[in-house]
């Protein structure tokens, strides 16, 4: 018997990282060394003190069992306090924390949590990739919210039809922005919120780069904006601040209604995270800080060297206040693609086109800032050499 997949399955979007590392694999399998600016996986190792709290955990027997089905109360406490002191956002940690194993669960399953077959949500674009696979399985309408440079990569509220607006349910953003960079300001996430109440639309705000800022600023959080707990929620990762990409840990925050939509889709779909990831967690959220502080400084560090490298060569960055991504215009006569596989096959250098992140991207390459500074000066310097400054 050959079993086909299912219609949902048939219409998932294209996974975009899958091919990119797809090529940048066969252009290694020729030898070439390849300086890879594509990437968006965080390089450092995982703190040590991390590390040996998930090691004392994992030896322990009763870690051993099923977790609770909406994740150890502990961690939810942790999430609830960490929060109180980076934000000053009070939460409660049973009905207004839900634990996920990695943020772009919450992302994925959330549309088909909250929404019906046939609404439609709000999207930013450019924008994350994977955005899109939690509309084609819940089989919802997509509309676009363009980013445009001039206006800092934050969406115009004005700018959108009315028609489009009175039909969205649900609206997701990102900021520090993947893959622009952008931040977001207190102004900005205030008339957010002020939309999302006139027009009854739910915010899921994506914080997965949230300690990542610039230049003296520490980026905003949507929960400390008023009234944003009427209206939606903020995912938060361990990802990216502790270097935890693998370990597949994070948590949602903020909207009471849309946290219980997400505890009860994940009673159905799973059994919470390994204990002892959660316990390990903990003792992230519970920390000082200063490796967080120590790993933006170097992001800061390396936007800074890479920017100085663009610039010698004409190539002229958007100057972005956070994340770990430069986001780089593309020369004259070249579309995203063809000019992120002209560095590769001619400089063998890796740059992830704009379009890949939603036709706003079109005209931009995304540069991942995680690799050593000298490998900067050195892809540009073969970037150069291909004369298209």
């Amino acid at each position: 018997m050959k079993f086909e997949e299912s219609k949902v399955l048939q219409n998932l979007p294209k996974q975009f990282f899958a091919t990119l590392v797809k090529n940048v694999n066969a252009k290694i399998a020729t030898g070439a060394d390849v300086i890879n600016l594509g990437q968006g996986n965080p390089d450092q190792p995982t703190p040590d003190f991390i590390v040996k709290s998930m090691q004392e955990e994992t030896a322990k027997p009763a870690n051993h069992k099923y977790s609770q089905f909406r994740g150890d109360p502990a961690l939810k406490k942790a999430a609830a306090d960490f929060y109180q002191r980076e934000y000053g956002v009070s939460l409660d940690p049973e009905k207004e924390i839900a634990i996920l194993g990695g943020s772009k669960i919450g992302l994925v399953e959330l549309p088909f949590a909250i929404l019906n077959p046939g609404d439609t949500m709000l999207l930013p674009d450019p924008g994350y990739p994977d955005y899109m696979s939690g509309v084609s399985l819940a089989q919802v309408n997509l509309e676009l919210m363009r980013l445009k440079e001039a206006n800092n990569f934050l969406p115009d509220y004005t700018e959108l039809d009315q028609n489009v607006v009175d039909k969205a349910k649900l609206m997701y953003l990102n900021y520090p922005n993947n893959p622009t960079g952008a931040v977001a300001t207190p102004e900005f996430f205030q008339r957010t919120v002020n939309f999302a109440k006139k027009n009854k639309i739910g915010v899921v705000h994506d914080f997965a780069y949230g300690p990542i800022g610039f230049d003296g600023k520490k980026p905003v959080s949507f929960l400390q904006t008023p009234g944003a707990k009427d209206v939606g929620i903020e995912t938060y990762t361990f990802s990216k601040p502790f270097n935890m990409a693998g370990w597949r840990i994070g948590f949602a925050a903020g909207n009471a209604d849309m946290i219980e939509a997400i505890n009860l889709i994940q009673d159905h779909l799973f059994v919470s995270v390994f204990p002892a990831i959660q316990k390990a967690a903990i003792t992230a959220l519970n920390s000082d800080q200063h490796t967080v502080r120590d790993l933006v400084a170097l992001y800061e560090k390396r936007r800074n060297q890479f920017f100085k490298a663009a610039r010698s060569i004409g190539w002229e960055p958007y100057h972005s206040g956070g994340s770990f991504y430069a986001w780089m215009p593309v020369p004259k006569g070249y579309t995203s693609e063809s000019f992120a596989a002209l560095l590769l096959d001619k400089a063998a250098v890796a740059v992830a086109p704009g379009n890949g992140f939603g036709e706003g991207g079109e005209g931009y390459v995304r540069v991942g800032l995680l690799i050593d500074e000298p490998r900067f000066t050195e892809a540009c310097q073969r970037i150069a050499k291909l004369n298209l400054f």
